[in-house]
């Protein structure tokens, strides 16, 4: 009997929807799986901010560990989520075509599609994110706005902005986009550096699982692959034990590769950024010289001031 392939994944919409993804593209090369769903530490504790809990597998971990016991073959991840350092005994088996990588601002109140950036930058904004990085490329642009805990899934979000006395919330386009939830009254914010990875998916399997990880390279898609693992890499070599906020994007023209790169502090008052185009057989290893690039122009001096606080 042909074995049915158990595939891991958080119970919220937008997760479903991705291992559904999965489960299609999987059935398309001929083989059967199943969704096994599993309840995050990031889904049962919704009023912590991200940023208290140790943002890094709080997404993941729960999957991590049914991965490891067993229970399930294949686990599906938003790739902004994973960790840089995999758990031991659990590896990368794949990474789907990107979709959108932007940030959107769902808003309302005093924002709206006609506000001058200037009149903008004067008034004082309500904003909800529980994104660090989210938080300090906006004060970056808006000193004057206050920032708002805004945690859950995309539905639970969305509700809550309707129900406070906020003008925004800051969300991924990708999270919205895929389950045909982006409000019309909702903005593409270009100047807004993505996390790494964001609107990547990843799937992991077992490191001793030959068969789950051969079945899964099917569905690599390499330029995506290469994109998101230079960013990664940028962000591991960032990390230094604090949480700061990093932004990546890599795209992918001809025989290049286009790397974008920022570091703010907390306050979103210093900002060290790199802009970089490179040759693509070059590429693979560029992550961790583009933190150090980034470091020595004046990256080096906002991560030592966040540790020293």
């Amino acid at each position: 009997m042909e074995k049915i392939i158990r595939i891991g994944t958080r119970e919220s919409q937008l997760a479903v929807w991705q291992a559904t993804t999965v489960q299609a593209l999987l059935a398309d090369k001929g083989f059967k799986s199943e969704l096994v769903l599993i309840k995050s530490e990031g889904d049962i504790d919704l009023k912590t901010p991200l940023y208290a809990m140790g943002v890094q597998g709080v997404f993941t971990r729960s999957l991590d560990i049914a991965l490891l016991n067993e229970r399930i073959d294949i686990a599906v991840h938003s790739m902004k989520d994973v960790p840089t350092q995999l758990p031991e005994g659990i590896i990368q088996a794949a990474v789907l075509q990107r979709g959108p990588v932007k940030d959107l601002l769902v808003y309302k109140g005093k924002w709206n599609k006609e506000t001058d950036l200037q009149e903008a930058k004067s008034l004082n904004l309500q904003i909800a994110t529980s994104s660090v990085r989210r938080k300090s490329q906006w004060l970056n642009r808006f000193p004057l706005s206050d920032i708002h805990n805004l945690r859950g899934n995309v539905n639970t979000r969305l509700r809550k902005l309707a129900e406070e006395n906020w003008d925004g919330a800051i969300f991924a386009a990708a999270g919205l986009e895929r389950i045909g939830l982006r409000p019309e009254n909702s903005i593409e914010l270009d100047w807004m550096l993505p996390a790494p990875a964001q609107g990547a998916i990843m799937i992991v399997c077992g490191k001793q699982d030959q068969s789950a990880f051969e079945v899964c390279q099917l569905l690599n898609d390499e330029p995506t692959a290469l994109c998101t693992k230079v960013e990664r890499d940028f962000l591991s070599a960032l990390m230094g034990g604090c949480s700061t906020p990093i932004s990546a994007h890599s795209n992918i023209t001809g025989d290049e590769l286009h790397f974008k790169g920022e570091i703010l502090s907390l306050d979103g008052q210093q900002k060290a950024s790199l802009d970089t185009k490179i040759q693509l057989d070059q590429a693979y290893n560029y992550g961790k010289t583009a933190a150090d690039q980034i470091l020595a122009q004046g990256g080096q001096a906002i991560v030592d001031a966040m540790k020293h606080a």
